[in-house]
């Protein structure tokens, strides 16, 4: 749905972490920056909302991080250390703190030219904001 409108140039999709749920979805943040400086962030991302199975139940913890990395097959000598060494961390912080500053409460919340759109919303509903910002 939003494909045509970022392939037009249009619109940036721009992804910022609200690691604000305990140290799983801090860890989880910062896989998913380690898997992004291999160019599979959204690979990424996906794996771990189909993992999801709730807060702090133990899915997030670093060895299953690891394990799906090499799911993914990512360069282990590359990710394992980048996760360990906590080389993501400054990013997720500075994401997250971010979305504080902006009255970010919960996930998702999308800004539509700093408009919050809060909540998971039907299409038809970022259509209809995405067409009004852009004056269509």
């Amino acid at each position: 749905m939003l494909q045509p409108y970022i392939d037009s140039g249009k619109v940036n999709l721009v992804y910022k972490h609200s690691a604000f749920l305990g140290q799983e979805s801090a860890w989880a943040a910062q896989a998913a920056e380690c898997a992004a400086d291999q160019g599979k962030f959204w690979e990424y991302h996906d794996l771990l909302f189909d993992r999801w199975n709730g807060e702090n139940q133990g899915t997030f913890v670093k060895e299953n991080l690891n394990g799906f990395a090499r799911e993914l097959s990512l360069d282990m000598a590359k990710f394992e250390p980048c996760l360990t060494n906590d080389e993501t961390l400054q990013r997720v912080i500075a994401d997250t703190q971010e979305g504080r500053q902006v009255g970010v409460t919960g996930t998702p919340t999308f800004f539509i030219n700093g408009k919050p759109l809060v909540g998971a919303q039907p299409a038809a509903v970022f259509q209809a904001e995405l067409d009004a910002a852009l004056g269509q």
